[in-house]
């Protein structure tokens, strides 16, 4: 199971802004993925901006570069303000993965809500390459670390 305490621990050390790259990579190991995004909310234009991608193939990088609220995994992670998960987005039908995110070749794949106090700040993604489904502790995990990046970001 991963050690989420020095993750959190490590983003309340931090002054200013986080080193997104060195975060999401922490997150990813932690995890045992191999992808994965952070993107932050932008308040003015209500889109999700990518801040930190890992495995992500460069041609997807336009279409990730700026999400809008309710589309893909971490915009509708973003509307519902809850994880959503798929245990294998290969095969997905259900519409909440983009047609193009299957060109990443990721199959298991989770995206939390950076939220505090209500309010959203951003997404965190993570990916296996083979089917997974997250347990409820690795989700709960993950939407503390989601927390802890949100604060940071208010900060």
């Amino acid at each position: 199971m991963n050690n989420t305490e020095p993750i959190i621990n490590s983003i309340k050390k931090a002054s200013g802004e986080p080193n997104w790259q060195e975060l999401l990579e922490t997150i990813i190991s932690s995890f045992d993925c191999i992808t994965g995004t952070i993107h932050t909310l932008d308040p003015a234009t209500n889109l999700l901006i990518l801040k930190s991608q890992k495995g992500i193939p460069d041609f997807l990088l336009p279409k990730m570069s700026s999400i809008p609220i309710g589309k893909g995994m971490a915009g509708i992670a973003a509307e519902r303000k809850a994880p959503v998960e798929m245990c294998n987005l290969q095969t997905d039908e259900s519409g909440v993965a983009r047609p193009a995110a299957k060109e990443t070749k990721v199959e298991g794949s989770i995206a939390v809500p950076m939220m505090l106090d209500g309010e959203l700040y951003g997404t965190l993604g993570i990916a296996k390459s083979e089917p997974y489904d997250f347990t409820e502790s690795e989700s709960i995990a993950l939407l503390a670390i989601g927390e802890e990046i949100a604060r940071s970001i208010k900060n």
